[in-house]
């Protein structure tokens, strides 16, 4: 899709000036990265079955409940720091490798691997923010980010009810528009073939059997507590992960490229992924740690084959380019960026 860009060559130059820079400048420390990222994984993943099997000992409600919140939580942060990366396949040198991983941790999530990694590496990561070509500006109508959007009467009020409705997207999203995809759609190019069919209904199968089917039999709790804490979690983990995703597309000031009538992007690729992307703490290896570079998305969209341990030291080569440029990258505090999307909001 970048040949649906404009050529500016200026552009093309500062692209050049950037892959220069971190290529000469960006040391990387191949025997520190496995031991680091066994860490990691151990790190998150303890956690969350941790917080899993806790789930088969708590008697008390309060507590069971407070354990299936954070378990849907880690799980979002697995998938930030793990999932992520693989689909990018950054981690393993074997590509099956790294769909294997990513598939394992979004069956965790219940969302369908297969159809999110299409559309995020074909369709959203080549043009951020254009309408007709960044799937993730196909979302329900109740909310209008994108200026050029149809705007409703309702629109008026979004940004009051936005956070309201999106607690509801994770189970949206693995009861409804995993389906949607599955039966109806018709961008995703490979011809659906049994093992597809199988990964899909093996995926869903196993997702809803340990979620709610084990805990159901094999907890102390009602099934009415089961359910209760499985919407709990459900809520709670769509709010942290629509609130994070959007803050790095979604606030004030960012940029939504148009298109020509042929159907062509009205600016360039490199400067369509600096200027449509926001930062949160794009320095900080703590944050970086927490959000899998999920916090560096300017980096992340420039150099996505890249993994995101090295973002923090990649900014700072990045943004010296950028900033003697001319160009002054976006970037925010995590609240800030709430903040300033429920602003976006507000402006459409």
């Amino acid at each position: 899709m970048k040949d649906k860009h404009i050529q500016i060559s200026e552009d093309e130059l500062l692209l050049r000036e950037i892959k220069e820079q971190v290529q000469a400048r960006l040391q990387f420390n191949a025997s520190l990265l496995p031991a680091f990222l066994v860490f990691k994984f151990l790190f998150y993943f303890s956690l969350q079955l941790a917080c899993y099997l806790l789930l088969f000992q708590l008697q008390n409600a309060g507590l069971f409940i407070l354990c299936f919140v954070s378990y849907g939580i880690l799980s979002i942060l697995f998938a930030f720091n793990f999932a992520h990366d693989f689909s990018h396949n950054t981690i393993f040198a074997s590509r099956w490798w790294n769909n294997a991983g990513f598939t394992f941790i979004y069956t965790l999530t219940g969302a369908h691997a297969e159809a999110w990694k299409y559309r995020h590496v074909h369709s959203h990561h080549f043009a951020p923010n254009v309408k007709d070509y960044d799937s993730d500006l196909k979302i329900t109508s109740l909310i209008r980010v994108e200026p050029n959007a149809k705007r409703y009467w309702f629109h008026k009020f979004q940004h009051f009810y936005a956070p309201l409705a999106y607690t509801t997207y994770s189970l949206f999203w693995v009861f409804i528009k995993d389906f949607a995809i599955y039966l109806f759609d018709k961008e995703y190019p490979k011809k659906k073939t049994l093992v597809y069919h199988v990964s899909f209904w093996g995926q869903k199968i196993a997702y809803f059997g340990y979620i709610l089917v084990l805990p159901l039999l094999f907890s102390y709790q009602s099934w009415q507590i089961v359910l209760l804490a499985f919407l709990l979690m459900h809520l709670l983990q769509s709010l942290f992960l629509l609130f994070t995703f959007f803050m790095t597309h979604h606030i004030e000031g960012l940029f939504y490229p148009e298109t020509d009538e042929a159907g062509y992007i009205q600016t360039s690729w490199v400067r369509n992924q600096i200027l449509s992307s926001n930062d949160f703490y794009p320095f900080s290896p703590f944050a970086n740690f927490i959000f899998g570079g999920f916090n560096n998305h300017i980096a992340h969209h420039i150099f996505p084959h890249i993994h995101h341990v090295h973002y923090p030291r990649l900014n700072k080569i990045l943004y010296e380019v950028l900033q003697k440029n001319n160009i002054q990258p976006k970037y925010t505090t995590y609240w800030g960026g709430i903040v300033s999307h429920l602003r976006h909001l507000w402006q459409l």
